[in-house]
């Protein structure tokens, strides 16, 4: 199989696998939601780093790609993996857990600051721990990529619903726990945040952004 197309797979397979676990959380976790999608994230990194880098996450992909970590083709395949992935596992959640009648209301411009300020802070932490220099071969990565969105759900999940995540929002809005009516704020919130964190990476990481090297981001 074409090296793009197997990353693409394994971006869909883990993206998948994402997205049904949040919406089991949702359902199921209660208080402990964000800590079960925190681990949920974490491991399916792990599972498919090796082979993609487990972006799992198009605002992801597109730090990556700001930074120079996969180029404009496996940014593309990815993405389209993603929201299929996403789109999949939603469809088949509702098999097992209601639709709601509604999706989350939000406050829209607290909604939006916090779901750019986490994405931010989310693409840094895989930037500087998935794709740098300074860290061949780490094993941390996974734990420091999953904690980041725990601590994103946690804290202002209320306010935005913490996807971080544009496959996860569109996932989330086929199964009803979002309102299409958003979907622009969860696509173009984080975007903006992956943008920011290249930016900053490429600053206070120059003679590493745009290198072409053998992360886990370019598996």
């Amino acid at each position: 199989m074409n090296s793009s197309l197997q990353k693409g797979l394994a971006e869909l397979v883990g993206t998948f696998l994402f997205v049904f676990s949040i919406v089991g959380a949702l359902n199921g976790a209660g208080a402990l939601a964000p800590l079960a999608i925190g681990f949920a994230l974490m491991v399916f990194v792990y599972a498919v780093g090796h082979i993609s880098g487990g972006h799992l996450n198009p605002a992801v992909s597109f730090g990556a790609f700001l930074r120079g970590a996969i180029d404009a083709k496996d940014f593309g395949i990815y993405v389209v993996a993603q929201v299929i992935g996403g789109v999949l596992a939603a469809l088949l959640s509702m098999a097992l857990w209601p639709r709601p009648e509604a999706g989350m209301e939000l406050d829209v411009w607290p909604a939006f600051l916090a779901e750019l300020v986490f994405t931010f802070a989310l693409v840094l932490v895989v930037l500087n721990t998935a794709t740098s220099k300074d860290h061949p071969g780490n094993s941390f990565y996974g734990l420091a990529i999953g904690t980041t969105v725990f601590v994103g759900a946690a804290t202002v999940g209320g306010i935005s619903g913490g996807s971080f995540n544009p496959a996860v929002a569109i996932g989330l809005s086929v199964s009803g726990q979002f309102s299409w009516m958003y979907i622009w704020l969860y696509i173009l919130a984080p975007l903006v945040g992956a943008a920011i964190a290249a930016g900053v990476f490429r600053v206070t990481s120059a003679a590493d952004f745009a290198a072409k090297t053998n992360t886990k981001t370019d598996a």
